[in-house]
Parts: C-alpha cells; structure tokens; sequence
C-alpha cells in the first residue's frame, strides 16, 4: 500500500483523504466482530489450563491482560503490515503516520494505548471525528497517525460471471 502512495506522490497526485465517521464506524464495527471472535479462540486455548473451568478470581487479572496483548497484536499486526485490518482494507481504508508512512511496533503500541483512552471517556475521543477539521480522533492526534480513505485502492474481489445458458 505505501508503495502505491508512494508512486502517487511522485505523479503529483495525492490518492488519500480523511474518511467520513461512519465509514470509520463501520471498519471499526468489522474489525470488533473479528476481534470478539480472536479473543474466543484466544480462550478456548486456555480451557486445557484451567481443566476447561472459568477463570478464577486469583487470575482474572492476568487472563484480562493476556487478552489485551492478543488484542494488541491484531491490531498491530495488521497496522504494521500495511496498514490494514480486514475491517479497514474492506472499507478502503489505511492507517499511516502522518508522512503517510507505515507504523512501526512502537508507533502502533501508542495508537492502541491511546485509543484505549479515547473508547474509555464514553467514546468522545471517537465522536472528536465530527468536529476535528481534519477528521481526527484523539487517539490520531496522540499517536500522529492518521486514517485514510483510498478511493482507488483496487478490490480484491473476483467478479463471478454466469455462464450463458
């Protein structure tokens, strides 16, 4: 992806622009179904550690934070390979550094902390998006990255024809 920006750039043309909030909304919406499911699988490979009992009070704490460092790594996975999750590549969307370069681990660990911060104020670090003149969240403004929306990121997608009859 940054290549193709970078290919942009030296065309005079700049491909990106700051997405609306409810195309925002709706990656994140997609990324939360795939993170729910992350975080099942994440559990289900601790039942055999528990002889398949819920976590205890002794070790609710631990199994919060392991939760938190898988969650973390989906996110910085993706956000470092690209600068996509699922959520974001299918709404055409990328999350770059300010130069529109790609996050490196410890830029994406700020952005994950920082949007921790702005989910935890009842989400008015996310609605700031409405009002920020350049689209932003707090957790963007905090980190110094930014999402963008790529109108002519090529789909993946196959077009499936049907055969004439």
């Amino acid at each position: 992806m940054s290549s193709e920006i970078d290919q942009q750039k030296e065309l005079g043309r700049d491909i990106l622009s700051a997405p609306g909030f409810w195309r925002r909304l709706a990656a994140q919406t997609y990324d939360l179904l795939l993170l729910i499911a992350l975080l099942f699988l994440a559990t289900a490979l601790l039942l055999p550690f528990t002889a398949g009992m819920a976590v205890t009070d002794r070790y609710t704490l631990m199994y919060r934070l392991y939760l938190v460092v898988v969650s973390f790594f989906f996110y910085g996975w993706f956000w470092t390979h690209g600068g996509q999750t699922l959520g974001l590549r299918a709404w055409k969307l990328t999350v770059l550094t300010q130069d529109k370069k790609t996050l490196n681990w410890s830029q994406a660990l700020v952005r994950f902390a920082t949007a921790s911060v702005s989910l935890s104020f009842f989400g008015l670090g996310y609605l700031w998006i409405l009002i920020d003149k350049d689209g932003r969240a707090w957790h963007d403004h905090l980190s110094k990255t930014a999402v963008f929306f790529n109108a002519q990121q090529k789909s993946k997608s196959r077009i499936v024809s049907q055969p004439s009859q």
